[in-house]
């Protein structure tokens, strides 16, 4: 039995044309290539799963290759490019930086930079992971990496650019690697599924392409995982049952029992997706994204924008021709604010039914709104609703009785005003101003009705009987 290899080794592009979704890239290396213009250090950065390190493998042969094509592609024929492909090359040394990160693992890189090339004109050093290297070898490799050997050329990939040192940055041509579509991811896909055999429905292959995120090993690891479950064909059906996702119809059936006002049925389908092992978040998540894809098939312009089989397309454009931007709106706002609130919420599930209510209400012919946020008063959600009860009058509050001759309507209101004291007596009663700031020590403390002789009026006295001085002055 032959050793089996997965779909992302074997079919690892091995020339510049055949890697996928990243042509300005590549076409820049070429280019570079073809007129001799060689930069002595190279850092691929971007995420996971994108050709950094193919690109860099490729990078490698094609300048050591000793015919290269007219185009910048190396000619496979020759005793370097067939040293690469059998992987017996001493011209590439690959170093992982994430199990040699110390200043002793960069002392040997430094010692091999000086030994030049036996076959090829360039010896090349790809460091993968460069960003878990160390401060100390970072600044132990500084200077290695400013002024290199003539043919010593660096190839630095990395997922974290920003964790890497700006000197080093500095010293680089810096190559931003892009997330991959899905149409491009598609395309390939088809391809490896025709060499190998498989059958295939384009809407199951879009479903592995959106869930690999933009990168192509991602995608090439799900195809083989479900070309194994479904024994040679890739369906639908079978992708979202080995893949445990959430299918299409649910958000549609969802969104039309919303439109119609059937929370009851709303609820019970929710219940249906809980059973099936789904987190609650994942489907508010989901039904957010639906909402939105809703919003953008309004427009025919903007349909190219969904990521998705040109048969469920058309279902997202049928289904944007019922719904209202108002309610379009009100429901991306209220599924947004109960994802934020999910993980901080104690009853996750009676939070999910509420937006569900909230959302139902939206969708109501008569409810008025611009869109801003969800309306104040709630309709009757359940079809067996209690029949008003007719509120009873409130009794009238008594009137006043009318004055009685003679009588004042001050003394009617039985409301008795507060006693008035004189101004002048309650002046002549108040402390005098004079002595308000005098000590303790210099006041009268007799009780007698003292008075100043130039205000006439009382003078202040100390409550203690004692007229001695105290310890500490008052401040």
């Amino acid at each position: 039995m032959d050793n089996y290899i997965v779909s992302a080794r074997k079919y690892r592009p091995t020339t510049f044309d055949s890697v996928v979704g990243q042509s300005t890239l590549t076409t820049t290396l070429k280019n570079a290539i073809a007129t001799g213009k060689l930069a002595h250090a190279f850092l691929f950065c971007g995420p996971r799963g994108v050709g950094k390190t193919t690109c860099a493998r490729i990078f490698a042969k094609t300048i050591n290759c000793e015919h290269p094509t007219a185009d910048g592609e190396a000619c496979n024929e020759c005793e370097s490019c067939r040293a690469f492909a059998e992987q017996r090359s001493l011209n590439i040394y690959e170093l992982d930086a994430a199990s040699n990160n110390s200043v002793d693992d960069m002392r040997m890189l430094i010692e091999q930079v000086q030994v030049p090339p036996q076959v090829g004109r360039y010896k090349v050093f790809i460091i993968d992971e460069v960003h878990m290297l160390t401060t100390q070898a970072f600044n132990a490799f500084l200077k290695t990496l400013e002024e290199p050997p003539a043919h010593a050329i660096f190839i630095l990939a990395t997922t974290e650019k920003h964790k890497i040192l700006p000197t080093i940055l500095s010293r680089c041509q810096i190559y931003d690697f892009n997330r991959m579509e899905v149409p491009d991811i598609v395309n390939h896909l088809k391809g490896v599924a025709e060499k190998e055999g498989i059958a295939y429905e384009e809407e199951a292959l879009s479903v592995i392409a959106r869930k690999a995120d933009g990168g192509m090993r991602d995608a090439l690891s799900i195809f083989d995982q479900v070309a194994s479950f479904s024994a040679g064909n890739i369906t639908y059906k079978k992708v979202i049952e080995d893949l445990n996702i959430l299918d299409y119809d649910y958000y549609f059936n969802l969104t039309d029992s919303l439109l119609k006002g059937d929370i009851p049925t709303a609820m019970l389908t929710f219940n249906e997706i809980l059973r099936k092992g789904f987190e609650g978040n994942h489907f508010i998540g989901g039904l957010a994204a639906h909402f939105r894809d809703l919003l953008v098939s309004r427009d025919e312009s903007t349909l190219p924008l969904l990521d998705v089989a040109e048969n469920v397309r058309q279902r997202y454009s049928e289904q944007a021709k019922r719904c209202k931007p108002q309610f379009l709106y009100r429901a991306l706002k209220l599924c947004n604010d109960c994802d934020v609130n999910y993980r901080v919420s104690r009853n996750k599930r009676l939070g999910v039914e509420l937006c569900l209510i909230e959302v139902a209400q939206c969708a109501q012919e008569d409810a008025p709104g611009c869109g801003l946020g969800p309306t104040k008063t709630l309709k009757p959600i359940f079809s067996h609703t209690a029949s008003k009860k007719q509120e009873a009058p409130k009794p009238a509050a008594p009137k006043p009785a009318a004055a009685q001759p003679g009588q004042s309507p001050i003394n009617n209101a039985q409301t008795p005003l507060p006693m008035r004291r004189s101004k002048r007596r309650s002046r002549r009663n108040a402390p005098c101003p004079r002595f308000r700031f005098a000590k303790p020590w210099r006041r009268c403390t007799s009780r007698s009705k003292a008075r100043c002789k130039r205000t006439r009026r009382p003078m202040p006295h100390s409550r203690s009987n004692s007229a001695t001085k105290p310890s500490r002055l008052p401040t």
